[in-house]
């Protein structure tokens, strides 16, 4: 113990921290409590113990140079130091081995057992090679071409539900944040945006040609940090690499190009959990300071063609493998479905709320008997819509579908895609949205069908009298006819019930309209079909990612027919009735479908939407 000993002590005076460091994790001794330290068979121990001393002493002499330019008191800190004993000496010294394996970027490799679990976890016991090509072949990388230079391209299908939930963060950063990307230590803290969007509206710039490489590099360094942490409980941040080019991320930046990955990577393939206890090696961060230089460091490694995996593990990692398995209702199944090898639903949910739930409703969903489905917990920054919920298969709850910013992961039965706005008033509510809002929740707290949307007769009553809704004998009679009463039965009654009976009707007609503009990216790269035809050498069809613009209608009365014989159109892109500056009375462009719109649908009920050239696509 006089060599641990002498270790607090040297490292206690090289020290010049204040901050609270995390435990220390050491090597558990085999040996009972106070057995001698220099045993033959914990001589390994002691070769690490004084490596870790060398490192200790190297950036200890770091960071007392840079100190001399803050001018802190070593008085001050050797008289703390003093006055909480051997225990912040303990401290200091755990934050010192913390503080200098970082900065050598040293990462350290899964156990065999943690890498059976993650593999499994993962891809389970039946993946087939496809699969695994699938993933072990997507970067994380911006489309090379100006109109659609904001996006990540996919090139395969599987893992479009890792590059969408990016892709979310960097429009965030990109449209509404960019004066965090000039910030060596960006404010990520999880209340950033909690403001109310109504009365600081913000409108972005639709140039994405403009942005330059620097700027959507910040954002999608600030992005794939934000999601880490949000995995790590906003207190940590793990970030995996491989062995097979972690020496490569000491050289200087320029010679970490391309070349030197691809070739570093030329016969890795990841097949199995050996391949990834033997390849994989990761860093755990504390700070956002700390992470931020990691991820700038081996942002190439990212975007090479294991980025995709990497960025997965890397936040299933931060959450823990425990957690992450206590977080989905059958931990049985792998995170990669099959057939196919797409993202499930617990995966996306992971990177945009922090937890692997597998549902999309808000909170719990009790089952009785001491069972029940995991929901989201918490408001989100950038939110998700589903073609699942127009065919009536899930329930998207106000969490997902109205996040602090106006983007979305849109998502099908076999891809994800994301849907976003540059102006925040679209989140706005305005009456007629707010009154659904109110008597919707009311109903899906009563609603124990899995999000099927019916509810008991003891149930509605219940939603009745706490939306202060008072209907007729005889409509309640009928509602109640068959045992239960469904959504959208009840909210065709809401609607024709007049305003003083806590109903919708409104004489105006114009109490739900919006008129605004929406953008849809879907990155994977098929042939361009937006307007003419482009080939490469006369044969093939370029293969792009697709940017479309949708102009969105929202009905101010129920039915679109009464919408399309007299509608006024505000003069601007965006925004309510509530605006006031109607300047024109005009019939809106004949609606266009396609499946997107049913997903907006879901958001904005009866909307109608109009786009230029083909039909935005999320598949």
């Amino acid at each position: 113990m006089a060599d641990h000993e002498e270790d607090l002590r040297t490292a206690l005076r090289m020290s010049m921290q204040n901050s609270p460091p995390e435990p220390k994790r050491s090597k558990p001794r085999d040996g009972p409590a106070g057995a001698p330290t220099g045993l033959p068979e914990e001589s390994s121990e002691v070769k690490t113990r004084r490596l870790q001393r060398e490192l200790m002493a190297t950036a200890a002499e770091k960071r007392m140079l840079d100190a001399k330019k803050a001018s802190p008191s070593p008085s001050s800190v050797s008289g703390s130091a003093g006055s909480s004993g051997s225990g912040l000496a303990a401290k200091v010294v755990r934050k010192d081995k913390e503080l200098s394996l970082e900065e050598v970027n040293l990462g350290k490799g899964l156990s065999e057992e943690d890498a059976k679990q993650l593999f499994s976890m993962v891809f389970g016991a039946e993946v087939t090679k496809g699969i695994l090509a699938q993933w072990s072949n997507q970067g994380i990388r911006f489309s090379p071409d100006p109109e659609t230079s904001m996006g990540l391209v996919q090139h395969e299908g599987g893992p479009c539900g890792v590059l969408a939930a990016i892709q979310a963060f960097v429009l965030k950063y990109l449209l509404f944040c960019p004066a965090e990307l000039g910030k060596v230590v960006p404010n990520m803290h999880h209340d950033m945006g909690s403001r109310t969007l109504s009365n600081s509206p913000c409108v972005a710039s639709n140039n994405f040609a403009s942005l330059t490489e620097d700027a959507k590099a910040r954002a999608l360094i600030r992005s794939m940090g934000e999601i880490l942490f949000l995995c790590g409980s906003n207190k940590r941040a793990v970030i995996a690499t491989l062995s097979v080019i972690g020496d490569d991320t000491e050289r200087s930046k320029d010679s970490l190009d391309d070349e030197v990955i691809t070739k570093s990577l030329e016969g890795l393939s990841i097949e199995s959990a050996a391949d990834l206890h033997k390849v994989l090696r990761v860093n755990t961060y504390t700070t956002r300071e700390s992470a931020f230089k990691r991820l700038q460091a081996v942002i190439p490694v990212f975007q090479s063609r294991m980025g995709a995996l990497l960025f997965l593990i890397s936040a299933l990692l931060s959450r823990g493998l425990d957690l992450v398995q206590a977080d989905r209702d059958d931990p049985s199944l792998p995170l990669v479905t099959a057939p196919f090898g797409h993202a499930s639903q617990e995966i996306v949910n992971l990177l945009l709320c922090g937890q692997a739930v597998p549902n999309v409703f808000d909170g719990k969903m009790d089952l009785g008997g001491g069972m029940s489905l995991k929901g989201v917990s918490r408001t989100v920054e950038v939110g998700f819509l589903t073609l699942l919920e127009s065919l009536n298969f899930c329930k998207v709850g106000q969490y997902l579908k109205c996040p602090k910013w106006p983007i979305w992961v849109v998502g099908s039965e076999s891809h994800y895609t994301v849907l976003f706005s540059l102006d925040t008033t679209v989140q706005d509510e305005n009456e007629l949205e707010g009154r659904e809002s109110q008597i919707r929740k009311a109903f899906d707290a009563q609603d124990q069908s899995g999000g099927g949307g019916f509810i008991s007769v003891e149930g509605f009553h219940q939603v009745l009298k706490e939306t202060n809704v008072e209907l007729p004998t005889e409509k309640v009679d009928l509602l109640c006819s068959t045992g239960f009463i469904v959504w959208s039965e009840f909210w065709q009654v809401i609607l024709d019930l007049d305003k003083s009976l806590g109903g919708l009707k409104d004489s105006t007609g114009l109490m739900g309209k919006k008129v605004f503009d929406l953008y849809h990216f879907n990155g994977i790269a098929k042939s361009d079909l937006n307007g003419s035809q482009i080939s490469s050498g006369g044969e093939t069809p370029v293969q792009r990612p697709r940017l479309t613009k949708l102009r969105v209608s929202v009905p101010p009365r129920w039915t679109p027919e009464e919408y399309m014989t007299d509608v006024a159109v505000s003069s601007g892109s965006g925004g309510n009735e509530s605006g006031g500056k109607v300047t024109e009375i005009a019939k809106p462009e004949p609606s266009q479908h396609a499946p997107l719109v049913d997903c907006i649908r879901t958001r904005w009920p009866r909307a109608v939407c109009n786009w230029i050239g083909y039909p935005p696509s999320i598949v």
